[in-house]
């Protein structure tokens, strides 16, 4: 039943993302609610932890770059939701291959538009700005800090290949 609720909402989340842009509470939300009440149900306090736990890492792993202006809500959300209906070791597990799949869409992104060098450029700039060289902050431009692509691609991607592989409860 939860795998059925984790592609339910992996699916309607990649579509609402690639359309829209957006994810939808009204998918999250359910489905963490889902998680924590179904794992808490079958095993007690213990799947209440196991719930909740990867709720939290879920919700810690994206919280970062959501503060950072790197992603919208909706994206923290269905990782939390993701961690709320397998715990920690799969969302984290997925973590790892959304981040390479996120990664890889990324360059493919920077090449299509043949932008390499000046990002590589841009990125060593930021390093001298992080050693206090502040000539970079002139580089570096707040309105270009925004989605370069919806995440929520990757988050389905990294966790259909988790769950491919074998991640289980």
């Amino acid at each position: 039943m939860l795998d059925l609720i984790l592609g339910f909402a992996l699916f309607i989340s990649l579509i609402t993302d690639l359309r829209e842009r957006k994810i939808l509470n009204m998918i999250t939300l359910p489905s963490i609610l889902i998680g924590i009440v179904y794992h808490t149900w079958m095993a007690g306090w213990e799947g209440f932890l196991f719930s909740g736990s990867g709720f939290l890492l879920g919700l810690a792993l994206l919280f970062i770059p959501y503060l950072m202006g790197g992603m919208g809500a909706g994206d923290v959300k269905l990782l939390a939701a993701i961690g709320s209906l397998k715990g920690a070791y799969f969302v984290f597990q997925s973590f790892l291959y959304i981040c390479l799949a996120g990664g890889i869409i990324a360059l493919l992104i920077v090449i299509k538009r043949k932008q390499l060098k000046n990002t590589i450029t841009r990125c060593f700039y930021s390093l001298g700005f992080l050693r206090g060289n502040t000539g970079a902050l002139q580089i570096l431009d707040r309105n270009e800090l925004h989605h370069a692509f919806p995440y929520g691609v990757p988050i389905v991607i990294g966790t259909v290949i988790v769950y491919t592989l074998g991640g289980s409860l």
